[in-house]
């Protein structure tokens, strides 16, 4: 039998109210959790396409949730 090891949760703040898109959600919980990803990262990971990440990341960067850092996306402070 292994014996498995419990990693401490990640605590991720919660989901800005005015969010309506699923796939929005999606990304900005999967950037608040990762500490960021690229858009690759995020197309392979979420298995979107990336015309939709793109998009995605387009709506909430314009809305001030993210903020691109070189080439990856974070959740912006």
């Amino acid at each position: 039998m292994t014996s498995q090891t419990h990693r401490p949760a990640t605590q991720i703040g919660p989901v800005p109210d005015d969010l309506e898109s699923a796939r929005a959600k999606l990304v900005y919980i999967y950037l608040e959790a990762s500490g960021g990803a690229t858009a690759d990262e995020l197309g392979a990971f979420l298995s979107m396409k990336q015309i939709n990440i793109l998009s995605v990341l387009n709506s909430l960067s314009n809305n001030g949730y993210v903020e691109q850092s070189g080439s990856e996306y974070v959740v912006a402070n």
